[in-house]
């Protein structure tokens, strides 16, 4: 019987699959090997497409004579300086010794792109290829991976997304950056007083370049307007509220030129002589409507959402979050980052109890351990299966980024950061067990009338009784279980007055 090999994309995760399988391997160059396994991995990307020049020189030089450039055959090329890795592999998948090919890069489009391109440029023989997909590298789901592991070709309709995708950038990159530059790069390079300057085009870089450039345009061009609103202090002593002016249609000043919005004044003068003529008039509550309102914890991470999270939270850039994400996935402490589903499968949430208790068994972290204890003791349902965290129409590759409950041993080798991020993945997790949060709403109309004119203000406040899941994401916010009585107030006299108000622009 003939050997597996397992490929993986980098080493680190090649160590935990042969930690996973349990065998005994010897460590030799660029790969391990047992009696019946040989798990090698690649390092990141090890074939490129092949730049114009090596279809044809004359490629070489940018003329626009020569666009747009569309290849009929594509060609491909190992990239330098990781040459010796790949001829590693080509003589591993070529040993006539190997039956089973394991194809255990990154559960995602370009995991699968890597591996593809590695088969394509070695001309991989006939041999039984099989796909591990896994969502986590904890010990059990290595081993489900390679248990439940399915023909390669079942996953053909993915490679060849990500063939597409990297031809198409291929293609507007090279064409696209040539014609400008082109066009443009004199110029360009005039204005930056350099002798030459290249324009770079790409199909996502140029898109977000876009906004920006747009977004910058409109700041730019804005011009600040200052409009004053009309607020009315109702109640006595410490018990006051604001109630905020608006036209209605029976207003004295409905559809008039003389407002900026439905609740502004364009001038000063206006808006005094407007609460001028209310001085004295007697104002009454129209209308008090009370609700109770429920707010249930947000869904889970997937990667832009954790991206979002951590630059407002640490001020990090995107691209840092990802790469730490990715650690702690190596790390078997989170599931895969490169996920856009912010939902769980329900196959996962039958058994989300194996993630609570990891954590609850070995997540070192005072605060976090409160809240479970407080799970247990109030006896909070871990039974996901009907609620909105859990949707398997919502799932393509990938389910939201959760804790695995296990991987503890490397938690406190890790940075300050990466810790700090992981537990903003916790928290996340363990709010969706929690009850929702509860608030009383209060929504109040005081109407003043003038000469068969009806002046109104409104009021809303809403008020925390309840925090449920925000004693774990809002640690801070405070609960009140006292309303001011403003039903009580029907006949106080209320002193009305004026506020400035700057409408400004938004940087961020």
């Amino acid at each position: 019987m003939g050997k597996n090999v397992l490929i993986t994309e980098k080493p680190s995760v090649a160590m935990e699959f042969a930690k996973a399988l349990k065998i005994n391997t010897n460590r030799k160059n660029g790969y391990l090997e047992s009696d019946k396994w040989l798990i090698t991995w690649c390092v990141g990307h090890l074939v490129t497409m092949s730049y114009p020049e090596k279809y044809n020189e004359n490629l070489k030089y940018w003329r626009i004579e020569t666009l747009p450039f569309i290849p009929r055959e594509w060609k491909y090329e190992v990239i330098p300086n990781v040459q010796n890795q790949f001829n590693i592999i080509k003589d591993i998948l070529n040993r006539d010794d190997v039956d089973t090919i394991y194809v255990s890069t990154d559960s995602g489009r370009e995991g699968e792109y890597i591996y593809r391109l590695v088969d394509q440029m070695i001309g991989v023989k006939v041999k039984d290829k099989k796909r591990v997909w896994i969502d986590s590298q904890t010990e059990e789901e290595i081993i489900r991976g390679i248990k439940e592991a399915k023909d390669l070709s079942e996953y053909d309709s993915l490679s060849d997304s990500a063939y597409l995708r990297a031809k198409e950038d291929y293609l507007i990159g090279i064409n696209f950056s040539r014609l400008l530059t082109i066009i443009y790069g004199r110029t360009l390079a005039n204005k930056m007083k350099e002798d030459r300057a290249s324009i770079s085009v790409g199909r996502v870089m140029t898109c977000v370049l876009g906004m920006i450039v747009s977004r910058e345009r409109e700041i730019r061009n804005f011009k600040k307007t200052k409009y004053y609103k009309v607020l009315m202090e109702a109640g006595k002593d410490k018990e006051t509220f604001k109630a905020e002016w608006k036209v209605n249609e029976k207003s004295k000043y409905y559809e008039s030129p003389k407002l900026y919005n439905d609740s502004g004044f364009k001038k000063e003068e206006e808006a005094k002589s407007f609460v001028a003529s209310l001085a004295g008039k007697k104002a009454v509550i129209k209308e008090l409507k009370k609700s109770k309102q429920k707010e249930k914890a947000p869904l889970l991470f997937n990667l832009a959402e954790i991206q979002n999270e951590c630059t407002k939270r640490f001020k990090i850039k995107p691209d840092e979050t990802l790469e730490i994400i990715q650690n702690l996935y190596e790390k078997k402490l989170v599931t895969y980052p490169r996920t856009d589903a912010r939902v769980l499968s329900t196959a996962v949430a039958k058994v989300i109890k194996n993630n609570l208790n990891g954590i609850a068994r070995g997540y070192r972290n005072e605060e976090v351990q409160g809240f479970i204890k407080k799970m247990v003791a109030e006896k909070y349902s871990t039974n996901l299966i009907k609620t909105k965290y859990v949707n398997d129409k919502k799932i393509t590759d990938h389910y939201a980024i959760i804790p695995t409950g296990q991987g503890y041993e490397n938690l406190d080798k890790l940075p300050e950061l990466q810790k700090q991020i992981y537990e903003v993945i916790v928290k996340r997790f363990l709010a969706i067990f929690y009850p929702p949060a509860e608030y009383s709403k209060m929504q109040v109309t005081i109407s003043i009338e003038t000469n068969e004119q009806i002046e109104n203000f409104n009021a809303s406040e809403k008020i925390l009784i309840s925090k449920g899941y925000q004693e774990i994401l809002k640690p801070n916010g405070k609960t009140s279980t006292n309303q001011k009585d403003i039903a009580g107030r029907r006949g106080t006299e209320y002193r009305i007055f004026e506020e400035t108000k700057k409408r400004s622009r938004n940087r961020n």
